[in-house]
């Protein structure tokens, strides 16, 4: 990861983009985090929109929230509900 402030990025976009290739690059305004510019050359066009769909991303923590809190079902369990 390569981090620019935005007062003192001197290059065009295309021109940091072709530097960094498959890195990614965080920009800064007073030290604070305000983009990012990230290659997408490995990434499917799906992925991408799950990645910042706020729903999809809610689901995901909820999900995060409930194993962390032991609210989960083995395999066995589940095979049994679905008849399996």
């Amino acid at each position: 990861m390569k981090t620019i402030e935005i007062s003192t990025a001197s290059k065009t976009l295309a021109e940091y983009a072709r530097e960094w290739d498959d890195d990614f690059v965080v920009l800064t305004s007073n030290n604070r985090p305000v983009a990012a510019i990230v290659s997408l050359k490995r990434i499917d066009p799906e992925s991408v929109a799950l990645s910042t769909n706020r729903e999809f991303l809610e689901i995901i923590d909820q999900a995060r929230r409930e194993v962390a809190a032991g609210k989960t079902v083995s395999l066995a369990t589940m095979k049994e509900e679905l008849r399996l």
